[in-house]
């Protein structure tokens, strides 16, 4: 691709070859960032090929979140701050040296350009060494050096000496922390994501405005930065019908499945996924989702309730005791055994 130009009508032509190769009915999404080319192409599948779902990589769309939420005011002086700090002891050589030998040679990540995830990385790594940071700044090893009389070193001295830069960083790591849980969940391999994103998307909201004693007026900017990247990209029906067939998530709370937005995306993946078969349409959401939700046959089993453990494998739950409904069963395995990102295949 480093050849020709990015169009359109480029990216349409590559993946589609890739879907002609691996065989239409073996695909079931095509995953990839938001950007205006890649949006472009997909419209052109669903065109040509309308069973085929085209998802924003959630890698990819978190990292944004946490773009957006470390630009608003009360977060960007804190991020920048810290990496203020950390540019100016890397920038010298003896600076650098002293915090080495006041953290025993740990050192303090650095932020990366793109990843937003590393301003976290950044803060978390300057929390863990708190203590030997603020004893790094008075001491007199610290104070001779010639680098920290100038402005930019007075800058970093005065920062960690400042008790609302700390008390800073444990919000902003509070609030950061629960979205860099899921991305550690969707840019890993361990395994597939797709069961598990909206539902612990979901799970990090709640834990944000927890952080915020509940208070609308202090979490309201902050969910509005996530329900806006989430919007059309992590909620599609692909990601919805995801959440309610995994039980670990349905089975704790099944007014999931009363959901209007939840009971509408599920259908709208059934037509997608049985394109030209409204038999299995037909079995699928009218006949064995109702089994599914009230957990009969099989779904009773003892054996069957290893959901309540996070690290099972829904997509091998669904393979093991889905077969009395088998179009459900098949849809499920297909979705559940998903990823959420192409971060697998980037340059990370």
């Amino acid at each position: 691709m480093s050849h020709v130009s990015h169009t359109i009508e480029v990216i349409f032509d590559l993946v589609d070859k890739a879907i002609e190769e691996i065989g239409p009915d073996n695909m079931v999404q095509v995953v990839t960032d938001n950007a205006f080319n890649n949006m472009g192409a997909k419209r052109l599948l669903e065109e040509k090929r309308p069973h085929i779902f085209w998802t924003s990589c959630a890698a990819h769309t978190i990292n944004l979140m946490l773009q957006g939420i470390g630009n608003l005011t009360r977060f960007k002086k804190v991020v920048d701050q810290a990496k203020a700090f950390t540019i100016f002891v890397y920038g010298h050589t003896r600076t650098l040296e002293c915090l080495r030998y006041f953290t025993e040679g740990k050192e303090v990540v650095r932020p990366g350009v793109t990843r937003f995830a590393s301003n976290f990385l950044n803060l978390s790594s300057m929390q863990e060494k708190k203590d030997q940071l603020r004893k790094m700044v008075v001491h007199s090893r610290w104070d001779s050096l010639k680098d920290v009389k100038s402005k930019k070193g007075k800058e970093a001295t005065t920062t960690i000496l400042s008790p609302s830069f700390w008390k800073d960083v444990k919000l902003t790591l509070t609030v950061f922390e629960p979205l860099v849980k899921v991305l550690r969940l969707v840019d890993g391999d361990v395994r597939p994501s797709m069961g598990f994103l909206y539902g612990e998307l979901l799970k990090a909201k709640r834990q944000i405005k927890e952080a915020f004693g509940n208070v609308e007026a202090r979490f309201k900017d902050v969910i509005a930065v996530i329900d806006k990247k989430m919007n059309g990209r992590l909620n599609s029906p692909l990601h919805l019908t995801a959440y309610l067939l995994n039980p670990h998530y349905s089975y704790s709370d099944p007014s999931i499945f009363d959901q209007p937005k939840i009971s509408e995306g599920f259908i709208s993946c059934v037509e997608k996924i049985f394109y030209h078969d409204e038999d299995m349409q037909h079995m699928a959401a009218n006949i064995e989702l109702k089994k599914f939700q009230n957990r009969e046959g099989p779904f009773s089993k003892k054996l069957a309730r290893n959901f309540e453990n996070f690290d099972y494998n829904p997509a091998s739950w669904w393979r093991l005791y889905g077969y009395e409904t088998p179009a459900l069963q098949k849809m499920a395995t297909r979705i559940l055994f998903l990823t959420s990102s192409s971060s697998g295949c980037e340059r990370n």
